[in-house]
């Protein structure tokens, strides 16, 4: 009785969901000085905004989960370049230069393969990327100054579509 019972749990768990972990975190870049932040929100990410010091580094970043701006991450200078997505894509790459006091130039890269750049290329090299295959870009986190974005990180995450056309982030 005791082979069956082991026997049946064992094929309940083979026919479990694989790769119970769908959540990742992209270390973050830069010398991280200054006040934290980290973006939040319920939903996808539908948009993102940057702010950049002309010929220089990132002054902010903002994101757009479902139909509602987070709070700016930094502060805005200038005129911000926008990229909105369309249904169903989604940001699957961050990537940039940063040197020891500021991040220099961010990239987002979307399933579709389109991308928002903005400040200059300058110095070191990051790349984000989930971990998962399913996974998205779901919040930034990292610290800026009075000028500009000082380090910067990326939290990545599988969000499961409920029926009823809701959305879910969960593992």
């Amino acid at each position: 009785m005791f082979s069956f019972l082991f026997f049946a749990l064992l094929c309940a768990t083979c026919m479990a969901k694989p790769g119970l972990v769908h959540f990742s975190y992209s270390r973050a870049v830069g010398d991280g000085s200054g006040t934290s932040f980290s973006s939040e929100g319920q939903g996808r990410i539908t948009a993102v905004r940057v702010w950049e010091k002309s010929n220089s580094y990132i002054t902010g970043i903002q994101l757009r989960y479902d139909y509602v701006w987070s709070q700016r991450l930094g502060r805005s200078y200038g005129t911000a370049k926008e990229m909105v997505l369309f249904d169903d894509e989604v940001i699957v790459q961050v990537s940039g230069k940063y040197h020891s006091n500021y991040i220099y130039q961010v990239m987002f890269v979307t399933s579709r393969g389109r991308f928002l750049t903005a400040g200059q290329p300058y110095q070191r090299s990051f790349n984000f990327y989930p971990t998962h295959p399913e996974a998205e870009l779901r919040l930034l986190s990292g610290r800026y100054n009075g000028n500009g974005i000082t380090s910067l990180g990326a939290h990545w995450g599988v969000i499961f579509m409920k029926q009823g056309n809701s959305t879910n982030t969960g593992a």
